[in-house]
């Protein structure tokens, strides 16, 4: 195997500026998924029905699918919010 060129012994890291700018998308992202996993609650997703329901086993894991859905929401681009507060932090650095 023939390999030309100087090799790098460093990892390729990102940089303490890009990891903090992931860190302020993850965090943006976290706070939307829980402002849709509340408005989700409110509009009624995730009511158990009077007939027919799940019980109690139902209830108690009925707050998990809401978050579920409101985190697919917000990889599905979400409502925007994520963006605004992301470029709001930004700033703020």
């Amino acid at each position: 195997m023939d390999v030309s060129g100087p090799l790098s012994t460093q990892p390729n890291t990102p940089s303490k500026e890009q990891a903090r700018i992931e860190q302020l998308r993850e965090a943006s992202e976290k706070l939307e998924a829980g402002f849709l996993a509340e408005m989700l609650k409110a509009s009624g997703l995730g009511k158990t029905p009077d007939t027919f329901g799940g019980g109690t086993g139902e209830d108690q894991f009925t707050s998990f699918l809401v978050q579920a859905h409101a985190e697919k929401l917000v990889e599905a681009g979400g409502i925007g919010l994520a963006e605004h507060i992301f470029q709001a932090l930004v700033e703020r650095e």
